[in-house]
């Protein structure tokens, strides 16, 4: 039975695409956000010259990930890399964006250099919006690795295929769900246990939308589930804690979750 077990292994390999491990590609992300927010190193002293080599440098390794995966076969791996780097302004803009919205959103942000250092809501979705961009410009496989990461470090769990606007903030985070074909909109606030999700998960549907859409100046507390690809929250609600829905909210709605509660009476201890 064991040899059998070992044969299955070993034949096994010879079937398994070349992919970088996971490390290696987690590495590359924090690098770069090392790079693009000096603030997360020790005491960056690096001449104009010496960034734009990092960059360069950056690049070369994610041509190296791409060009070692081989999950995309008819890919032009170098021109990838090119115009992620070309988007890479764009994409520190809308960052700082969700920088903006957590300090502006939460009275504890003493600081951005706090929200960059501390901050796991922030960490994860920058992943995300380096993930959805590599997705976006033709990339398999790589994009889920590193929103798996991101997943594993902060608890907050983001599809790279999801569609988030500018001015993300996420307060705790940990336990946030957010399927593949979410909607996000600008200015939206995020507090911990939220599952933007589908109300069905046949395989049969893979292609289609599963996931709700969530207007402008939407914010929904803990514990909320919105489920469903025809479930919309329109602009400027306000979704309760532990609220479940699965239908459409007009905008300027506040929607609340009311359960009975039960009081316990407190002798007197004598």
């Amino acid at each position: 039975m064991k040899e059998e077990f070992y044969l299955h292994i070993y034949q096994k390999q010879g079937q398994i695409e070349p992919v970088c491990s996971n490390k290696e590609i987690a590495d590359w992300v924090l690098d770069l956000l090392n790079l693009v927010y000096p603030e997360r190193l020790t005491r960056p002293e690096f001449t104009l010259e010496q960034i734009r080599q990092l960059f360069t440098d950056s690049e070369k390794e994610l041509l190296s990930i791409l060009n070692a995966t081989k999950a995309c076969r008819n890919c032009n791996h170098e021109l990838i890399a090119a115009n992620f780097y070309e988007g890479l302004p764009e994409l520190y803009r809308k960052m700082n964006t969700d920088i903006a919205a957590t300090l502006d959103g939460d009275p504890a942000a003493g600081s951005e250099f706090e929200i960059i250092r501390t901050y796991p809501g922030f960490l994860a979705v920058s992943i995300y919006r380096i993930a959805h961009l590599l997705l976006q410009l033709g990339v398999p496989l790589i994009p889920r690795i590193l929103t798996e990461y991101a997943h594993s470090i902060t608890g907050i769990d983001i599809h790279p295929g999801a569609r988030i606007g500018e001015y993300l903030f996420v307060d705790h985070g940990t336990g946030i769900v957010i399927g593949e074909t979410t909607e996000i909109g600008d200015h939206v606030k995020l507090y911990q246990g939220v599952t933007l999700g589908a109300l069905s998960v046949e395989k049969y549907m893979a292609n289609t939308k599963r996931h709700p859409t969530i207007g402008d100046r939407v914010i929904i507390y803990s514990g909320a589930t919105i489920l469903g690809g025809d479930t919309f929250i329109g602009e400027n609600c306000i979704i309760g804690g532990n609220v479940w829905l699965t239908k459409s909210v007009p905008s300027f709605s506040t929607v609340y979750h009311q359960s009975a509660m039960k009081v316990i009476e407190t002798k007197n201890k004598d």
